[in-house]
């Protein structure tokens, strides 16, 4: 039967059979996910609980995923939410190697978090918000500006358009007006430059024999980013949401 079952079907199945063999609390999938996975029908608390006799609704940590510290870090979010994340880990080494300032290896290794986290669609943009209380202003504008960046080649400073954007969207994709726009705005932008060497260092194929350990930024982290003593999600700042988001991202309510 597995061999016939798709990956969501698999899902399903293990997540119904942990509910019902270990009693575990429902964990309700997300409307963006149901909406990706073409079913558009969002099962109510009551229902589930009819199908699942005993169990309540899940209101905490998600037992299938790596549990969280009480006061998580930046270092933590990588290791028990963005793993595996050789992209960035790459990425930054790649900056850090070409002799790059502190603040573009930084948003080197933060540039992609959107992805790891929450969703491709205008990833830059929530990537840069998740950060944005915690870095310096010009992290958090490069992160956004790379997005459209990533679209439009730039010769004199070593950027060309990627071969596997070809592959991917078609040699006559043309990116959306609102991206046009907005490289049109970074171009013109005194931290152009920065952004731009984000495109440069984002790596878009890897030596799979090249391991690039966390480690080796700590001490740019610790120096760069500011990391609240509170821990990421519990400091009240405008982004502390999406870390909790992130934390418990299957919370029912």
């Amino acid at each position: 039967m597995n061999d016939v079952m798709t990956a969501s079907q698999k899902a399903d199945a293990l997540e119904h059979r942990m509910m019902d063999d270990l009693q575990k609390a429902i964990a309700v999938k997300s409307r963006l996910f149901l909406l990706a996975d073409g079913d558009f029908a969002m099962p109510n608390g009551a229902k589930l609980q009819s199908e699942h006799p005993g169990a309540k609704m899940l209101m905490g940590d998600d037992p299938r995923l790596p549990k969280m510290p009480d006061k998580p870090t930046l270092i933590d979010f990588f290791k028990l939410r963005f793993a595996p994340a050789m992209h960035l880990l790459q990425s930054a080494r790649h900056a850090k190697v070409a002799g790059m300032p502190e603040k573009i290896v930084l948003a080197c290794l933060l540039h992609d978090i959107g992805v790891l986290g929450f969703i491709r669609s205008d990833h830059g943009y929530w990537g840069a918000q998740m950060v944005e209380p915690y870095v310096d202003e010009e992290v958090t504008w490069a992160i956004r500006a790379h997005q459209a960046l990533r679209f439009f080649p730039d010769e004199a400073a070593g950027y060309a358009y990627p071969d596997n954007y070809k592959q991917y969207f078609g040699e006559d994709y043309r990116p959306e007006p609102y991206i046009v726009a907005e490289y049109e705005r970074a171009r013109a932008h005194k931290w152009y430059g920065t952004a731009r060497m984000i495109c440069v260092h984002d790596l878009y194929s890897f030596d799979p024999d090249v391991h690039v350990e966390l480690e080796e930024f700590t001490d740019i982290v610790g120096r760069n980013f500011r990391q609240p003593e509170e821990g990421l999600g519990f400091d009240n700042s405008p982004s502390a949401h999406m870390w909790r988001t992130l934390r418990q991202p299957t919370k029912y309510l």
